[in-house]
């Protein structure tokens, strides 16, 4: 059976690899159509172009970009705001022109936290992707954006608080743990059997890599063991949309 087509919106390039790498493959190698949104960096930088290294990995097409800067780096896009500062009504319209030109059935995302980091451009993409996930559907919201799309449901990618023993490592590196109670979580995916093309999607980030105290440089250094402990398993909120639900996948 062909899974729900996907449609990933998350923060920064790597964040999609590490996030929900093992559900994009997943879906990508059962035939379904997936797609990654990137709210900041620009395809001219090395971080676009890894970008478009990771999701050909991935099977997930060529990158989406919002356009913004990182909050941290404002030569990831020269000349435009920083994601969190930028007007949310334009935020919110640019992302659901990508929804309604790739109409997915589903939509994955940072949680409330922005993930385990609490990074602030991924507690805003959070907010940009569920207002953007709504409005979508509503014809008379940004009619310039295309034909209204509703998406059957918003997977929240998080992490339990019984994850906290396989993520000790992380802790110790000083990554911070934002985690939620187990009972929140509403599906767990095992993505072991795609773990090595998610490792290799997140490989792909090489600055990341090479910067050290980044995610991908931590898990770099560590044993595979451990870092598979890290990767193997996927969790998320799901969160149903008045949208074709009988074609989405619990």
């Amino acid at each position: 059976m062909t899974l729900p087509s996907l449609l990933a919106v998350f923060a920064h390039p790597d964040d999609e690899s590490l996030s929900s790498g093992g559900v994009l493959a997943r879906h990508a190698a059962q035939g379904a159509r997936t797609a990654v949104v990137t709210a900041t960096w620009t395809p001219d930088t090395r971080r676009g172009a890894e970008l478009a290294e990771a999701l050909r990995i991935l099977g997930a097409g060529e990158p989406r970009m919002l356009g913004y800067a990182d909050a941290r780096v404002p030569s990831s896009a020269p000349g435009s705001p920083r994601l969190c500062e930028a007007p949310l009504d334009e935020a919110v319209g640019r992302l659901v022109a990508h929804i309604r030109q790739f109409r997915p059935e589903i939509v994955v995302t940072h949680d409330a936290y922005g993930g385990l980091t609490g990074h602030p451009d991924h507690v805003h993409t959070h907010r940009v992707t569920t207002l953007a996930v709504e409005a979508a559907g509503l014809e008379r919201l940004y009619p310039h954006a295309g034909a209204p799309w509703q998406p059957s449901a918003l997977y929240l990618a998080t992490h339990p608080h019984s994850a906290l023993a396989a993520l000790n490592e992380l802790a110790r590196a000083g990554k911070g743990m934002n985690t939620v109670p187990d009972e929140w979580v509403t599906t767990t995916v095992d993505v072991s059997p795609w773990l090595e093309r998610k490792w290799a999607a997140v490989l792909a980030h090489r600055a990341e890599v090479e910067r050290g105290t980044s995610a991908p440089g931590l898990l770099a250094g560590f044993p595979e063991a451990v870092r598979d402990g890290i990767l193997a398993t996927e969790w998320y909120i799901r969160r149903d949309l008045p949208g074709l639900s009988s074609r989405v996948e619990r």
